[in-house]
């Protein structure tokens, strides 16, 4: 098996905020993270296909082709954009880097070749945070 990584960046804006709760039990789980006036990151997205090499080619997949799948289902959506109002597939979610990892693992699932499988989604929010997902494996 061989795992082959995509690396992209972009820029979001976004805030952890629980509607159904006040705005101090949001300021005490959430911190400045629930700040009014939203924060953002510059996150970098690695996304991670496994299979087996194509023997004419030597390729697991074209990594332009990949690079184009993500540009075109996931950064184009994100990028500089406020992830809690302008991203539909955020939308009513807490937009959370957990959620979002899953967010941009099912955007990418249905673009993918049949012999090609998702890995996973490593999305660095800070150089100190991370979140890896990996599907639903149970």
């Amino acid at each position: 098996m061989v795992y082959l990584t995509r690396v992209e960046h972009f820029n979001a804006a976004h805030k952890l905020f629980n509607p159904a709760w006040s705005t101090a039990q949001n300021e005490a789980v959430f911190g400045k993270c629930a700040n009014e006036n939203w924060h953002g990151h510059n996150y970098e997205l690695f996304v991670t296909i496994k299979g087996r090499p194509d023997p004419d080619t030597g390729f697991l997949f074209d990594v332009k082709r990949l690079s184009n799948i993500v540009k075109e289902y996931v950064l184009e959506l994100v990028d500089h954009k406020n992830l809690n109002m302008d991203v539909d597939f955020m939308r009513g979610k807490m937009c959370s880097t957990e959620n979002l990892a899953i967010g941009i693992w099912n955007q990418l699932i249905p673009h993918l070749p049949k012999n090609i499988t998702l890995h996973c989604i490593k999305l660095n929010e800070t150089p100190r945070i991370y979140v890896e997902y990996f599907g639903d494996q149970g």
